[in-house]
């Protein structure tokens, strides 16, 4: 598979050592400094293009990629507010095609199983209350993480008793989500339900980024043969 690689800091050095391991032919690497690559007939041959950057460039290398008939996997987090109508139109209606996951790891997807099974059990059990904190490196800009959010929603979804999501509240009806940024912690996420009677706890504990980087090589391995707006659950059918 030709795989192009829009962005090129240490995620994007660990997905191209990952790719070439796996016998795949990196075509192409666009960073800040040379944007024009977007136009090169060497980028345009990709079959996928892998894209981890900030959430101010996402949205428009999703297009500039889209230009050139390129499929796209993303980890970029932070745009889904501001353009989301914007790409599943794109997805839905136009022909485009982007796998978005805000964690790629494969123990954060069965985490994230978990978490989806835990909550359902727990709405049949009022007395528990339920909160979230995300620990990340110093360098991570948006907050709460992407994952984080994703794992939050999952629980409102299944969990009468929360309303929606939300940092630093007491409301009852709310979520709460804290975030931490130290040294660099590549992802720490934890769920706690806690009563009176006792304290129920799952955490996911990134060793490293190595396991992100994985699963978006497994996932542009996935995009190659399909099309839309993708997931991991259309990889993974935990």
């Amino acid at each position: 598979m030709k795989i192009a690689l829009i962005g090129y800091g240490k995620m994007g050095k660990m997905i191209e050592e990952i790719a070439r391991s796996r016998g795949h032919e990196i075509v192409s690497i666009i960073d800040i400094d040379n944007q024009e690559e977007f136009e090169s007939d060497a980028f345009g041959s990709a079959d996928v293009a892998i894209e981890f950057t900030a959430p101010q460039a996402a949205y428009g290398n999703y297009l500039k990629a889209w230009r050139r008939g390129v499929k796209v996997v993303s980890g970029s987090t932070g745009w889904m507010k501001e353009h989301g109508d914007e790409v599943r139109q794109a997805c839905q209606n136009e022909g485009k095609t982007l796998f978005w996951a805000s964690n790629f790891s494969i123990g954060v997807a069965i985490f994230s199983a978990v978490n989806r099974y835990l909550a359902q059990i727990m709405n049949q059990f009022p007395q528990y209350d339920v909160e979230m904190e995300e620990t990340h490196h110093v360098h991570k800009l948006d907050h709460p993480s992407g994952t984080a959010i994703t794992l939050a929603d999952e629980i409102v979804e299944r969990l009468d008793r929360k309303e929606a999501w939300a940092e630093e509240t007491t409301d009852p009806k709310l979520l709460r989500v804290d975030h931490i940024r130290r040294g660099e912690v590549p992802g720490i996420h934890t769920i706690r339900y806690d009563s009176d009677a006792d304290l129920i706890t799952i955490t996911h504990d990134a060793h490293s980024r190595r396991g992100f980087a994985l699963g978006a090589v497994l996932a542009a391995e996935y995009t190659k043969e399909h099309s839309g707006l993708l997931t991991i659950s259309d990889m993974f059918s935990f």
